[in-house]
This record gives C-alpha cells, sequence and structure tokens, in this order.
C-alpha cells in the first residue's frame, strides 16, 4: 500500500471525482446501509488498535473509506455512518500526532533516532488526505436525511436546521456540531515539527493543506464565522501553520484573494492578522499584506474590492494600530487613490492612529506630537477632498477625536476654522456633521479649568484686558531696569528699539510656552483671584496687539526707590504665570470669536429642507446655551419660526445615514430624538426656558419661567410675536403652563407698583396667547383688564392698552376662521351697555397724542366689532365725536395743511408704521420705539389739528372694512334662522313633494339675503342718503387729491390707508378712484404711502379682480421701486396673486426675475420662492420663459451678462419635460436669426448649453437649427458653449445615443467655426486694405481748377461739426461762417473743398495706424 498512496497526486485526483480510481472500490450505491455499515465496521475492527496497521493492511480497509466518501451523497450513507467515519479519522490523527510529540518529547531521543518520525509520514498523509475529502463532502451536504436539510450549505443556518430535524437525529449527520472537534484535532496535528518528517518542502505544503485549504473553505461560509468557537478554531490552524509550518507565503495569497473576492472577509482576516501578531508574535505576514494592499490600484468605478479592502484596513487599524503604523507610509498612497471608499478608510486609519499615539504612555513625547501633526495636517487636507462621503468620514473622525482625554490645543483652531467652512457645503451630510463636530468642540473645549465652562465673549475679553495691564506693567519695570543697567537712559530712540526687543521676547516666549498652556493650567488659580475690576468688552476678535509706544521719563523724574521696591516683589515664577494665561486667555477669545462668526450660517441651516440639518441645529444652539455664547439669542428667537413645520408624523428616525460602503455613519444622539421639527421645537424651550430646575423652591420656579416667559417679548417683532404666541398656544392645550405661572403673570400686570413698562406689556402679551387655547385665562380677570390697560396705565401707554384689546378679544372664543357654508357662529356677543365698550369708546376719543394710538385704535376697533352685539352703533357714535373734536371749532385751511417740522416727519412716519400692520405691511424696525421730538410751541396747534383729522380718517376707513365683515356676519346669522326654521317645517310636512317645495323656498329666502346684503354693501355704505360713511368718502378722496394743500405727511399716509379701505367695500367706489390711487403710487415720495397702496392693491384684486387684471402693469412698476420695503410688498403682493391665479401673467415675469439676484436677500428668498412655485404649475414658466430671456437680454431692462447667467442658471433648473426642452431647444434657435449683437449669441448659446439634452429628439433639433446660428460659431464664447452641449449630450446614458450624428455634429462645429473665423480675417484684411488706399489717395496731390465738389452728407456732417465748435450765426449764414473762420485755421489761399476732405480722412487714418 505505501508504494501505491501518493498524496500530491491524490489531492490532485480530487477535482473530478468521477474519474478518480479506487483500486477495490466497493459500489455503494447498490448495497443497503446495514451491509454499507458492517463494510466500514469491518474495516474500522482492522486498524483499531493499530492507526499504523491502514499502511500495511489489506488495501481493501483504505478503499472502503474512500469508497464511502466518493459515495457520501448518496442516500445509502447515513448520518451514523459518517459520524462513524469521522470519529476513527479524527482519533487515527490524534493517536499519530501524540506519538510524533512523544518521540520528539522523550528525553532519550538521540541523532541517530532522527528518522524515527518518519514512520508516522505517510499513516499521517493518509488519515489528512481523508479528513480534508470528509469535510469537501460534508461542505456540499453529505448525509441529509430525506426527510431533512442539508446541513451544511452557505444558507447559513446551521443551528436552525439541527432543530428542524429533531425527529430523524438517528439518521442524519449535523455538520456544524462537528466542526469543532475537527477543527480540535488539526490544531493537535499541526503541533507536530513537520520538518522532522518531511524534508522537502513540496510534500510538506502537500500535508499543510490538508489542514489548511479545509479552513479557508470553513471560512467562506459566512455563518460559520459568527459561531465564535469555529471562527477561532479556524483561526488558529492558519496562524499554526503560519508560525510553524512555513505557510506564510500561501496564507498571503489567500488573504489577498479573499479580500478580493469574498466581501464577508475583510474583518475575519483582520482578527486573523491580529491574533498571529499579539498570541503568535508573527508580525511578518500583516506587513506584508500591508505592503500588497498598498500596491493595490482600483479604478473609480469599483465599488466591491474598495469596501472590501477599507473594512480590513480599518479593522486592522483597531486591532493592531502599531503594526499599520510602521506601513503607514505605504498605505498613505490611497489617499490619492479614485476610490473615495480607500480614501475614507485612510482617514479612518489616520484617526485611530491619533487616538493611539494619545492614550500610549509608551516612546519619546516629542516624537509622538509631531507624528500627531502630521496626520492632523493629512486630516485637514480631505476637508476639501473632492468626495462628501470623504470629506464627512473626516468630520466623524474629529467628533470620535474630540472625545480623547487629549484636547489637541495646537490643531483646535484650524479645525474650528475648516468645520464652520464645511458648514457651507454643498452636501447636506456634510453639514449635518459639521453642525455635529462644533458641538463637540463646544463640549469638550479646554477653557474650563479657571473660569467654569462659559463662553461669554464680554467676560473673557474682560479677563484678557486685566491680564494684558498687569503684563504691561510687569514690562514697564523690566524695561527700566535693562536700561539703568546699560546707562542708556537719555537716549529715546533707544529706549524705543529696546522696548521692541522685550516685546519681541515675550512674544517669542509666549509662542514657546503654548504647548503648556494646557498642564499649567491648573495651578492658575491665584491669578484668577486677582482679577475682580471691570474691562471694557470687546465685540471682535482680540489678537495679539503691539505695545503702544509711549516716551519714557528720564532717570530725573522716576522714582528710584518706589521701582527698586516694585523690583523686589517681582516674582520670575508670577511672571511666567501670567505671560501663560495671556496665552490661555487669547486662545480662548479667538475660539469663542470663532463660535460666534458661525453663528449665521447656523441660522441658515435652521430653515433647511432637511429635516436633520435643521434639528442639528437646534442641538447646537440648545448647547450654545448653556456655554453661554452672546449670538446665541439670535439663532434661539430664528429657532421659533419652527413652531409652523407641519410635521406629517410626530416622530422622525434618527439622522443617521449609511455610506456608500454600507456602514451607517451615525448620529448625534441628543440631536437624533426621534421627534419631529416642532415636538423638538416645543422640548428645546421648554428645558430652555419653562422647566424647573433643581436647587429653586416652588415660588423661585414660578417666578423664574413667568420672568422668562415674558422676556421673550422685549424686542420681538411681529413675526417672532405671531411665532411665540402659536408656541404658547400649543404649550397651554397640551398643559404645559402651571396655573401658577398664569397667576403670577397675572399679578405682574395688574401690580400697582412702577415697573417697566416692557414687562408690563410683556405680561398680558402672554396672557393673551395664552388664552388663545383656554379662555378662562382672561375671563376670570375681565375686570384687571378694564382698570389696567384701559385705565390710567393704558392711558399712558398705548401698546399695553393696544395688547389688553387684544386679550379682550378672546373672550369671543376661538378666532379661527369659520369653514366655508357653515352657519354656525360659537363667538360670544355682549351687550353694548357692557363697560368694555363704554372704556374701548374713552381710550379712543381720550388718549392722548402718541404715535402708537393708530395700532391701539385698530386693535379696540376690532374688539368692538368682535365682541359688540351692535358695534355699528357704537363706532358711529366715536366718528361723530372724533368729527365734532376735528371741526368743534373753525380753524383755517392752514390748520389742516401746515407743513410739519423735520422732528414731525418721522413721527408721522412712525405713525403709520403702526397703520401698515392693518393690511400686512412691514413697518420699518424699531418703528414702536422711536418717538418723535416734540415740535415747537407755535406749531404744536397746527399739528394737533392735522393728528385729529388723520385720528377721525384712520377710524372711518377702519370702520368701513370691519363693517364688511360684520355684514358677512350678519348674512350667515339670517341663512341660519332660515335653514332651522324651513328644518322645523319639514319635519312638521309628511309629504315627500311639499318639503321638496319648501327646500326650493329657502333656498330662493337664502339667494335673495344674498343679494341684499351685497346692495347693501355695493350701494348703500358709500353711496347710501343715511350712510354715515357716505359722508367721508369725498372727503378722504379730497385730501389723497390735494397733496400741495394737505402736505402734512401723518395725514397723507392715514387719508391714503382708508382710501384703500374704502375701495374694498364698493366696486363703484373703487373703479372710480382707481386712477388716483395710481397716480399716487407714481408719484407720493413716501415709501409709506407707496408700500401701503401697494398691499392694499392685493386686497382689491381679491374683490374686484377685473379692475386690477386691466392695470396690471402698474403693479409691476413696484418692482423697480427704490425704497426696499417697497419692492419686497410688491414682490410679495404679485406672488400671492399670480400662484393664485388671481391676475395673468402677461410677460412681466422678467422684471420677478432680475429680483432673483437683488443685494436684499428677503427679496432673492421671496423671488426663488415665487418660481419654485411657480414651475408646479402647469406649463406657466415654460409658456413665459421667452420673453424672461428678451427682457433680461435686450433693450433698456437688459441686465449684465453675469446676472443673466446667474438667472438662468436657477430658472432653467425647473425645465425637466424632455418635450419642453426640446421645444426650447427649437425656440432658441430661432432667436438666433434675429440676433443681431454678439452679447444675445451669447446668451442664447448659454440658455442652450443649461439644457440637459438627455433625449435624441433635443440633439436633432439642435442640428436642425444649425442654419440659424452657423454663421455665429467664430465668436469663441458661443462655439464654447456648443462644445458644452456636445460634451453633456455624449455623457448621457441613453441607449438610443446617436454617436455618428454626434461625431458629424461636431466636425460641422468645427467647420464652420473655422469658415467663420477665415470671413473675420478677411473681412479685417478688406478694411486694412481699404484704409491704406484711402491714405495713399489722401498724400496724391490735387489738380486746380477742376470746380467745386459736390456737397456730400459726411461733408454736412462736417459741416454741422463745424457750427457745433462755433457761436450759433444765423442758419442762412452758416456756410460762410466756415468759410471766414478756415483762415484763421489753415493757411491763407483756401483749398478745394475736396482737398480739405482728403485732409481730414488722412488725420483719421495716420491716427488709427498710431494705435495700431
Amino acid at each position: 500500500m505505501s508504494d501505491e498512496f501518493n498524496l500530491q497526486e491524490s489531492l490532485l485526483s480530487l477535482s473530478d471525482l468521477s474519474l478518480y480510481h479506487i483500486p477495490a472500490e466497493v459500489d455503494i450505491p447498490s448495497q443497503r446501509t446495514s451491509t454499507i455499515d458492517e463494510s466500514l465496521s469491518s474495516a474500522i475492527e482492522s486498524i483499531v488498535h493499530d492507526p499504523e496497521s491502514i499502511v500495511h493492511s489489506q488495501s481493501s480497509t483504505f478503499d472502503v473509506f474512500q469508497s464511502i466518501l466518493k459515495y457520501s451523497d448518496s442516500p445509502n450513507i447515513t448520518g451514523p455512518i459518517l459520524t462513524k467515519l469521522l470519529d476513527v479519522i479524527l482519533s487515527s490523527l490524534t493517536s499519530h500526532a501524540n506519538a510524533v510529540l512523544g518521540l520528539v518529547g522523550s528525553q532519550g531521543f538521540q541523532t541517530d533516532d532522527i528518522d524515527a518520525p518518519m514512520v508516522h509520514k505517510q499513516p499521517l498523509e493518509m488519515w489528512a488526505f481523508l479528513l480534508q475529502w470528509f469535510i469537501t463532502s460534508a461542505e456540499r451536504g453529505a448525509g441529509k436525511s430525506d426527510g431533512g436539510v442539508a446541513p451544511t450549505t452557505t444558507s447559513g443556518k446551521g443551528k436552525k436546521k439541527t432543530t428542524n430535524k429533531n425527529s430523524s437525529s438517528s439518521t442524519s449527520f449535523v455538520w456544524i456540531d462537528q466542526i469543532p472537534f475537527v477543527l480540535g484535532t488539526m490544531h493537535k496535528v499541526l503541533r507536530i515539527p513537520s520538518g522532522r518528517i518531511w524534508r522537502t518542502s513540496s510534500e510538506k505544503e502537500s500535508f499543510i493543506s490538508c489542514f489548511v485549504k479545509p479552513s479557508y473553505q470553513l471560512a467562506e461560509n459566512e455563518s460559520y464565522l459568527k459561531n465564535q468557537e469555529i471562527k477561532l478554531g479556524i483561526y488558529k490552524v492558519i496562524c499554526l501553520s503560519v508560525k510553524f509550518h512555513g505557510h506564510s507565503f500561501g496564507a498571503q495569497t489567500s488573504i489577498i484573494q479573499n479580500l478580493t473576492y469574498f466581501e464577508h472577509f475583510s474583518e475575519p482576516m483582520a482578527e486573523l492578522l491580529s491574533i498571529l501578531e499579539k498570541e503568535f508574535d508573527f508580525t511578518q505576514l500583516s506587513e506584508e499584506v500591508l505592503r500588497d494592499v498598498s500596491t493595490k490600484t482600483f479604478a473609480h468605478n469599483d465599488v466591491k474590492g474598495p469596501r472590501s479592502f477599507s473594512k480590513f484596513l480599518i479593522k486592522l487599524a483597531e486591532l493592531s494600530p502599531r503594526v499599520v503604523a510602521k506601513q503607514m507610509p505605504l498605505l498613505l498612497g490611497h489617499l490619492d487613490s479614485d476610490a473615495h471608499p480607500m480614501r475614507m478608510a485612510v482617514v479612518e486609519i489616520i484617526g485611530l492612529l491619533i487616538r493611539d499615539l494619545s492614550l500610549s504612555d509608551e516612546g519619546d513625547e516629542e516624537q509622538k506630537a509631531k507624528q500627531i501633526k502630521k496626520y492632523f495636517e493629512l486630516l485637514m487636507e480631505r476637508f476639501l477632498d473632492l468626495n462628501s462621503w470623504v470629506r464627512c468620514k473626516v468630520l466623524t473622525t474629529i467628533i470620535k477625536l474630540c472625545d480623547l482625554p487629549a484636547k489637541f490645543p495646537k490643531q483646535r483652531h484650524q479645525i474650528t476654522e475648516l468645520t464652520i467652512r464645511t458648514l457651507e457645503d454643498k452636501t447636506s451630510s456634510a453639514r449635518r456633521y459639521a453642525i455635529q463636530l462644533l458641538c463637540k468642540l463646544l463640549e469638550t473645549h479646554p477653557f474650563g479649568a479657571l473660569h467654569g465652562g462659559t463662553l461669554n465673549l464680554a467676560e473673557w475679553q474682560e479677563r484678557y484686558d486685566k491680564i494684558e495691564a498687569e503684563l504691561a506693567k510687569v514690562d514697564a519695570v523690566e524695561l527700566e531696569r535693562a536700561k539703568r543697567d546699560v546707562g542708556m537712559v537719555d537716549e529715546e530712540d533707544q529706549d524705543d528699539s529696546q522696548e521692541k526687543d522685550d516685546d519681541e521676547e515675550a512674544e517669542d516666549e509666549d509662542e514657546e510656552e503654548a504647548e503648556e498652556v494646557e498642564e499649567d493650567v491648573d495651578g492658575q488659580e491665584d491669578v484668577d483671584g486677582e482679577e475682580d475690576g471691570e474691562g471694557t468688552p470687546r465685540p471682535k476678535a482680540v489678537k495679539k496687539e503691539p505695545k503702544i509706544k509711549k516716551k519714557k521719563p528720564r532717570q530725573s523724574q522716576l522714582d528710584i526707590t518706589g521701582i527698586q521696591a516694585e523690583q523686589s516683589t517681582l516674582d520670575p515664577e508670577l511672571i511666567h504665570k501670567l505671560r501663560l494665561t495671556k496665552k490661555y486667555y487669547s486662545d480662548a477669545l479667538k475660539f469663542i470669536n470663532q463660535l460666534e462668526g458661525a453663528i449665521p450660517t447656523l441660522c441658515q441651516l435652521l430653515v433647511s429642507t432637511t429635516k436633520t440639518e435643521v434639528l442639528e441645529a437646534m442641538r447646537f444652539f440648545r448647547i450654545a446655551y448653556e456655554y453661554d455664547l452672546q449670538s446665541n439669542e439670535i439663532g434661539i428667537k430664528t429657532m421659533l419660526h419652527l413652531i409652523w413645520t407641519k410635521d406629517n408624523n410626530s416622530t422622525v428616525p434618527a439622522p443617521t445615514t449609511s455610506n456608500e460602503d454600507g456602514n451607517p455613519t451615525g448620529g448625534s444622539t441628543e440631536a437624533g430624538a426621534t421627534k419631529g421639527i416642532r415636538a423638538n421645537l416645543i422640548d428645546c424651550y421648554r428645558s430652555l426656558y419653562f422647566d424647573v430646575v433643581p436647587d429653586l423652591n416652588a415660588k423661585q420656579q414660578v417666578n423664574r419661567i413667568a420672568k422668562n416667559m415674558i422676556e421673550r417679548t422685549y424686542g420681538a417683532t411681529l413675526a417672532e410675536l405671531t411665532s411665540l404666541e402659536e408656541l404658547m398656544r400649543t404649550m397651554m392645550a397640551e398643559g404645559g403652563v402651571h396655573y401658577d405661572v398664569v397667576n403670577k403673570l397675572w399679578q405682574v400686570y395688574s401690580t400697582d407698583q412702577e415697573i417697566p413698562k416692557a414687562q408690563r406689556q410683556g405680561a398680558i402679551i402672554i396672557l393673551g396667547m395664552l388664552a388663545l387655547a383656554r379662555r378662562e385665562v382672561v375671563t376670570e380677570r375681565v375686570e384687571s383688564l378694564l382698570k389696567i390697560g384701559l385705565g390710567h396705565f393704558g392711558m399712558h401707554d398705548l401698546v399695553l392698552a393696544r395688547y389688553t384689546c387684544i386679550a379682550l378679544q378672546r373672550l369671543g372664543g376661538s378666532a379661527k376662521k369659520v369653514k366655508a357654508g357653515s352657519l354656525s357662529d360659537k363667538t360670544m356677543r355682549l351687550p353694548m351697555e357692557n363697560p368694555i365698550f363704554l372704556k374701548l369708546q374713552e381710550i379712543i376719543e381720550h388718549s392722548p397724542k402718541s404715535p402708537q394710538w393708530f395700532s391701539m385704535a385698530e386693535q379696540a376697533i376690532n374688539t368692538i366689532y368682535l365682541l359688540g352685539e351692535q358695534p355699528d352703533a357704537l363706532c358711529s357714535e366715536i366718528i361723530k365725536d372724533l368729527t365734532v373734536k376735528v371741526f368743534e371749532k373753525p380753524f383755517s385751511t392752514q390748520d389742516a395743511t401746515a407743513t410739519t417740522p423735520p422732528q414731525d416727519v418721522n413721527e408721522t412716519t412712525n405713525v403709520n408704521n403702526e397703520e401698515m400692520q392693518v393690511d400686512g405691511a412691514t413697518p420699518p424696525p424699531d418703528s414702536q420705539d422711536s418717538m418723535a421730538t416734540p415740535p415747537p410751541e407755535n406749531e404744536k396747534k397746527d399739528q394737533i389739528g392735522s393728528f385729529k383729522l388723520a385720528q377721525l380718517v384712520f377710524i372711518v376707513g377702519h370702520v368701513a372694512i370691519k363693517h364688511i365683515v360684520y355684514l358677512e356676519l350678519v348674512e350667515r346669522e339670517f341663512k341660519r334662522r332660515k335653514d332651522e326654521t324651513a328644518k322645523q317645517k319639514a319635519a312638521a310636512k309628511a309629504a315627500e313633494k311639499d318639503s321638496n317645495d319648501l327646500d326650493a323656498v329657502a333656498g330662493n329666502a337664502e339667494d335673495d339675503i344674498g343679494e341684499l346684503i351685497s346692495g347693501i354693501r355695493e350701494r348703500e355704505l358709500l353711496f347710501g342718503d343715511k350712510s354715515l360713511l357716505a359722508v367721508y368718502g369725498p372727503m378722504i378722496a379730497g385730501i389723497c387729491a390735494s397733496p400741495k394743500r394737505y402736505k402734512n405727511s401723518s395725514l397723507r399716509q392715514a387719508a391714503t390707508l382708508s382710501l384703500t379701505k374704502l375701495m374694498c367695500v364698493s366696486a363703484q367706489f373703487c373703479e372710480s378712484h382707481l386712477l388716483l390711487l395710481f397716480k399716487i403710487l407714481e408719484t407720493s415720495r413716501d415709501p409709506v404711502v407707496r408700500s401701503n397702496i401697494v398691499i392694499a392693491l392685493g386686497d382689491i384684486a381679491v374683490c374686484w379682480g377685473s379692475m386690477i387684471d386691466d392695470n396690471s402693469e402698474r403693479l409691476y412698476q413696484g418692482l423697480s421701486d427704490p425704497d426696499q420695503i417697497v419692492k419686497k410688498n410688491t414682490l410679495m403682493v404679485l406672488t400671492h396673486l399670480i400662484l393664485n391665479g388671481m391676475i395673468k401673467v402677461k410677460g412681466q415675469l422678467g422684471e420677478m426675475a432680475k429680483c432673483l439676484e437683488d443685494k436684499d436677500n428677503r427679496i432673492s428668498d421671496l423671488a426663488k420662492l415665487f418660481f419654485t412655485e411657480l414651475s408646479t404649475k402647469d406649463n406657466a414658466l415654460y409658456n413665459n420663459l421667452q420673453d424672461v430671456i428678451s427682457h433680461l437680454s435686450v433693450g433698456q431692462y437688459k441686465v449684465d451678462e453675469d446676472t443673466f447667467e446667474r438667472t438662468m442658471r436657477f430658472i432653467f433648473t425647473f425645465i425637466e419635460k424632455d418635450k419642453q426642452a426640446e421645444s426650447i431647444v427649437e425656440k432658441l434657435c430661432q432667436r438666433f436669426r434675429l440676433a443681431t449683437e454678439e452679447r444675445q449669441w451669447r446668451d442664447i448659446s448659454f440658455c442652450l448649453s443649461l439644457l440637459p439634452f438627455k433625449s435624441e429628439r433635443s440633439m436633432k433639433k439642435l442640428i436642425e437649427g444649425l442654419p440659424f446660428y452657423q454663421d455665429k460659431l467664430h465668436e469663441e464664447t458661443v462655439f464654447r458653449r456648443f462644445t458644452e452641449i456636445l460634451a453633456k449630450a455624449r455623457a448621457n446614458k441613453a441607449a438610443n445615443k446617436p454617436e455618428t450624428e454626434l461625431k458629424e455634429f461636431e466636425a460641422i462645429l468645427t467647420e464652420h467655426q473655422a469658415k467663420g473665423l477665415e470671413d473675420q480675417a478677411l473681412e479685417a484684411d478688406v478694411l486694412r486694405k481699404t484704409k491704406a488706399a484711402k491714405r495713399r489717395a489722401a498724400k496724391r496731390p490735387q489738380a486746380g481748377g477742376r470746380g467745386k465738389k459736390a456737397v456730400t452728407p459726411e461733408d454736412n456732417e462736417d459741416e454741422e461739426m463745424e457750427e457745433e465748435a462755433l457761436p450759433a450765426p444765423p442758419q442762412r449764414s452758416t456756410r460762410g461762417a466756415a468759410t471766414k473762420a478756415q483762415p484763421k485755421k489753415a493757411p491763407p489761399p483756401p483749398k478745394p473743398r475736396r482737398g480739405g476732405r482728403r485732409k481730414v480722412v488722412e488725420s483719421e487714418d495716420e491716427d488709427e495706424e498710431e494705435a495700431e
């Protein structure tokens, strides 16, 4: 038998079992299971006592084993048979391995017995061969039962299969349960000294492969690697083979191949190399594998390979960072790899190495610092990587580094600067991780050792100024001492140089000691105690400022004894600490100013369309509040507007993403809360202002919460108050406001003590907001409202009175709009005898003159109409009383038309800034707070008359607009009563016919009511004989139409506003005064008036659309208004009217497109919103695109080319449909035909280059349009645009891409460009020759006496130019005047006319030649 078995040949023969020859083969398929079992048992019996007998026994014994393995897939081979066979193989291998180890390890083993282990060579080979064959068969599924599932497949369900075959456990073979025993036997065999038995490397490799190859085969099954015991067993087999049997090169090749073809091998192979390094002290294989990986190259579109190798490198760096660090110079080559997963892997490895270096206590500190610095420089470079995934990986890597004990102070400022720059990254994920990194930098900042963790700029600036002043004193003393030592007292210039040297030394010391700041900072508490004074905080970053050079006094002026005493107290250690502290404060100020500079960008991210960005930005401001950043309040106020966000669900997934490697890149655990934006905002405000805090009693908690609520109203704009109102309403509805806090707010509002006005105003503002959710908040305290807000305090504080009126409006119930068609009205109405109305009338009529009166009166009228049963009666009385006040004594026209002084112009502007809130105009900032300077005494009477008239006019206009709403409520009430009556009668009637007739009658009655109310509105309110408002309509129109007579700006603003309100009441009144309104819009110099008119025109368009539609071009004129507020309001009104279909677009979109590039961000953002929404309408943007291009490219309204390109680039992003693009290509090509200027050519070609050219038809349209633009291709920019279009068409991945046509088109473009350039050169050559001919003709002498040349048009032009240069003579003597003037310029004998003309031409040509 020994002569027949050859391991290498047998292993090769296993590749095809059908051809494998067994000398005494057993016919397994034809035998029964019992027969096979008997044959196996007899074979086992023959070798059971002596495993070596397999070599010497008859060949049938070995052949039985081989036959069973060859037909292991046969159903005759059951689980018990395979189990028996495996047992004999394992026990025999173990026996031989123990025998060899016994021989090698025995003390009596002599050199002459060196061949003794050779006895076991062939038995080991035979049993190892059988074991490999068995493992291969088992992996194919040998031993599975008929009703079971194959126990070993690559599906990864080995353990489950065991449970599925409990019923047939006696006949099935569970391979996964046997694998640990097999691997254990391999470990024992691989302990033998193979070099003693196999003398040639090929034999040894064949034997070792019987164990290694099955191990790799087992590892290919991912489910086995999830079993810790099997995984470690496989690792150990490979490690033993590498360490003791020369398998290093084979393992290296196998690892590289496995990483290339099996993605799940990435981390297991790294673990294998780590175990080999740590447990077997063998690093050579790891180094060789890393060298191989470093030489790998990957294509940019290769996904699987780079992903597998990147995971491997990262895992190996985690487990064995020192091994990877040695090969890092080679691995850094992958930073330039085209495959971004490899760049990401190197970035993460750099982070792991920095972590290992910073945590390690071994090695030279200076050397480690250099390495860390170099690694950080590599990370900084990757901030500019072209791939967003790599940039995100850099950010996440640094986030992990921030959690380390080391703070890396040298790199921290640069990291912060680059992170802030990344906030403007074009990729959402990069911006989100940049915010996370900023949060982490803020949370882990190193400036909390001396003064706690707060980062208030003013406080740190004060500390820095103090320490700088102390160091200045020290430097002055040292300078004087140095001057005395060298005897330089009298030379002032040398004093200055000495001071400069000292300053430079101080700066050098600061730089050298920068690294010691962190270590020494804990010992500086004594310095902190010296800084109790007050400094002046500066808002900007404080860098190292040069010392101010002062002229030093001479020695005779110094107190020598004082200086010596001061010198004796100077402590070098204290000075050293002072310098370190100064550096510490300087670094802190730099970091704080960096964060402060990032606040505006973060505020923009709060309104991002990406939800996760918004959540992260909110988290930053929440953290910044805790660290007391000065500008944090801006972000928290901006955040408040997110209360209007409509979250479709109450929860959102945590902001984690998966990178292109398939690994989750993680997110913030705090900002990644599972709540939506709105819910997160409420939680954020609660935690910052409205939640209880520890260490305060109940009363203090209530005071704190009430104080925070009131402070939210300080300096708040109208938009901020509106958002705060929604927040308070939501919190109150959810039970988030304790009633003790409400009582405290009432206490602040009702107190008789003198408290700041803003505090009392804030209390009633918050109470009015809370009452939106619970009406009981104000219903129980109406007396307080009347006593305080409409009483003495309200008379002297009209802002308080205004918000008191708003709070009173909550008595009526919900202010939400009633659904269309609903007849129910749940609002509460009060009788007119109620003291509320008496107080309201009193404060309207008797409150002092103030800019705040108009906004207060507006809310007071609103309250009357909302709560009163008969508001028209009370308002009529108010109007009559105000009329009596205005006309109570006769006063001259000058009283009402007096021109106000400059002080009153500001005041009246502020007055009607409040009025603008009626129709939604935006008042200028600080309009409520800017009070006018009192006018001189002699003008006060005139101003009072104008102001009273303005009050009357304002009340008339607002009552008119509110009365329309009231009439609608009356109409609804009539309909409700009719509906109830009809229902009662219908219930009484039994017959269906009668019921139907009654419904018809009820419907007719409702129509009659609607017509009646419409008639009252149209004909009675402003034109009725008994209507009070009809008296004032002509008066208001007269004031508006007489600007020279009524010059008071306050009166004109009120009159214009009232006129627009009256125009909303009646179509007849509107039609008769519409032209007047447009005339005022065109001629008024007051931006408040123009802004109010623009907003009112929007309301008029809603009421009487046809009138505005016919005059819409006048409305567009506001887009070119010099005032930004008017411009913004015009754009806002047009956006509303166009998007809601109230006016038609008639080619004026070009002016709105100009707003896209406006300097005011509010206007440009609104314009972008308009075009974004317009693009969702059916073809609206497409239909007007040609007009926009024409408007911006040619004519008097055209813009510069850069602006045109930026505007068109934005608009063309909405052209997405292929049919639209094809049509636009055709139309733009036709525009070339009529384009005469090169500017137009460039603009049209640029627009063409913006189209996607995804379809074949688009390119065909472009090629068909070639005759229109072929003569323009010589222009460089035009040709470049068409080249870009060609490249874009080729880059498209369409299946039907016309490659042949594209090549032909490219050739045609090049040909026509060359032809155009030739024509251009020919034209230039002809022009040059013509000029040369003219010069020659001019130099040729003229023959005299030929007579006078006929006067040509050119001669006439010359004469006209001469006439313009001379004094204007009579028309008839023009020629003579020219003749008289000529002798003064020319020689006495006058030349013929032709000769004179030639001289002019000659001089022009000579000038041109000189210019050339």
